[in-house]
């Protein structure tokens, strides 16, 4: 009876997925990229998905070896266009409405953010972002600029209180710190919430952001993870360690619930002359004034899901990007020590410890240093689009098929997937000169003609992509980066303790720092601090 039950439910299964595979691989076999070049797959079921999850650098030898364009294989050995071709990704970037973000990927999105920004899709793409822009302008950053100040003065006093008690230079491992100090940053800045990372003290969204950092798991679970994506009925599997991710996503939606409500609820107090008594500048009570102004019509505004959705959107785009992009400019720096002594000299130019939005931007070299990290160290180094429809790409460097034949264009079918290597364009010698995988600040004194071909929002890069879904909070990003840059290198000198080349970015798609010789792959930048004295 059992048996017959079970078979019952594992043969459409079974079948289920069968028809699935077949049509992925119907799908690859009838290919037009099927003469491009490309790495060999060593998996029918897995493809390169390995290969990408264990090895952080391995598209970067495969662009080297295959040129600009070039394919992969997936999961399931489904063949992906790999780009970093300007013409290509200026028209994938113009035309949003045809290259979206794939089902799959959106699927996984929403099981972390909800219906937050990062996972919605055109319409609703649109009118949520129209709501939150208010959040992010000029005179909402320079109120926030207080938050950037004050926790990183704190994590200054925190490494100095250290070298006092080693009565030494230590060596400090600064990205856990860094990653700590911005959790501080966004809990304040974007929610008016108190993690106190800084000090250790275990608040409830801290334990459950905590909670979800440690809930990494093996790339064959995520593998497994991929395949519920593309599969939908496969989601009716537990995925293996799904505990570890499900139970603490689910309580931090309940803790963004009462945090929405409870803002709600001081935004609307107002006092005998109508006034709100609130003064309150977090992201999230902009928002949620915004999302109730009078020029926004009804059908326009954000649902209390979308508002809630917001807040690990906050959480990954203000804390996550932010430290690894900041230990990436401390790496940086700890190598190229001139560079370091130059940035010192012009930040205590300033007079005071506490500068002005204004005096931040006014620092020429410091914006130099931001550029070129931003630039060689991009914290996410591609973004994935699915073609909704037959479409053909212009190159602007012809390819050589298999065959020997020139393609100065790429047929795209409908459902293909492409990956924008947005780090690559950022470190093409083509565009950036011979000198492109180095540390440089000065470039950014004479902009290569070329990279004005890049369509990026900012600075002739793609760090923060561009199009409708460029990163709305690049502003944000920056601004924190300076201040804290500000604050660290006129109080610290930064040498390198782990000798050239071997620190590398981790495989995971923020590109974290790892030391190569760690069999752990620990998330880990240790440098040596010491105090500097004028």
């Amino acid at each position: 009876m059992i048996s017959h039950l079970l078979a019952s439910i594992i043969a459409p299964l079974l079948g289920y997925v069968v028809f699935y595979v077949a049509k992925f691989l119907y799908h690859d076999l009838t290919s037009p990229l099927r003469g491009m070049r490309g790495p060999q797959s060593p998996s029918l079921i897995l493809g390169n998905f390995m290969q990408i999850a264990d090895d952080g650098l391995v598209m970067e030898r495969w662009r080297q070896e295959y040129g600009p364009n070039f394919v992969f294989t997936g999961l399931f050995n489904v063949r992906q266009l790999h780009t970093s071709d300007i013409k290509a990704i200026a028209h994938i970037i113009s035309r949003s409405g045809v290259y979206r973000k794939d089902p799959a990927g959106l699927y996984s999105a929403r099981r972390f953010f909800g219906n937050g920004l990062l996972s919605a899709e055109l319409s609703d793409h649109t009118r949520q972002r129209k709501v939150m822009n208010p959040a992010f302008g000029s005179a909402q950053l320079r109120e926030m600029l207080d938050v950037f100040m004050d926790k990183s003065t704190k994590l200054r006093d925190i490494w100095d209180g250290q070298i006092t008690e080693t009565n030494a230079t230590p060596t400090i491992e600064v990205f856990s710190w860094l990653r700590r100090m911005t959790l501080d940053i966004i809990g304040e800045a974007g929610f008016n919430y108190e993690f106190d990372a800084l000090y250790d003290k275990s608040t409830e969204l801290n334990q459950v952001f905590t909670q979800l950092s440690r809930a990494r798991t093996s790339p064959r679970v995520s593998a497994f993870r991929f395949a519920q994506a593309m599969i939908p009925i496969l989601r009716l599997l537990p995925a293996p360690e799904s505990r570890d991710f499900d139970a603490p996503r689910n309580e931090m939606f309940r803790i963004g619930k009462q945090l929405v409500q409870q803002t709600k609820l001081v935004s609307s107090e107002i006092n005998a002359n109508g006034e709100p008594l609130s003064r309150r500048r977090d992201l999230l009570s902009l928002l949620i004034n915004a999302n109730v102004a009078a020029d926004v019509p009804e059908h326009q505004r954000l649902s209390e899901e979308e508002v809630v959705g917001q807040i690990p959107t906050f959480f990954i785009a203000g804390h996550g990007t932010t430290s690894v992009a900041t230990a990436w400019a401390l790496h940086a720096l700890s190598i190229n020590r001139g560079a370091q002594e130059k940035l010192r000299e012009e930040l205590l130019t300033i007079p005071s410890e506490i500068p002005t939005m204004d005096e931040l931007n006014s620092l020429v070299y410091l914006d130099s240093v931001v550029r070129e990290t931003m630039r060689l160290y991009s914290p996410i180094v591609s973004v994935e689009r699915m073609a909704m429809q037959d479409d053909v790409l212009p190159l602007s460097t012809p390819y050589v098929d298999s065959t020997g034949a020139i393609h100065d264009s790429l047929r795209i079918r409908k459902g293909q997937m492409i990956h924008i290597a947005t780090l690559a364009v950022n470190t093409d010698k083509e565009i950036w000169g011979l000198d492109a995988s180095e540390f440089k600040p000065e470039r950014w004194e004479r902009v290569p003609k070329a990279a004005s071909a890049v369509p990026g929002i900012w600075a002739n890069l793609l760090t923060f992509f561009a199009g409708p879904h460029n990163c709305i909070g690049f502003r944000f990003s920056l601004l924190e980066q300076k201040a804290v840059l500000f604050t660290l290198i006129r109080a610290f000198e930064f040498e390198k303790t782990v000798p050239n080349g071997r620190i590398v970015r981790s495989s995971t798609p923020l590109q974290r720092p790892i030391v190569l010789d760690d069999p752990k792959k620990t998330h880990q930048l240790p440098l040596t601090v010491k105090r500097y004295r004028i």
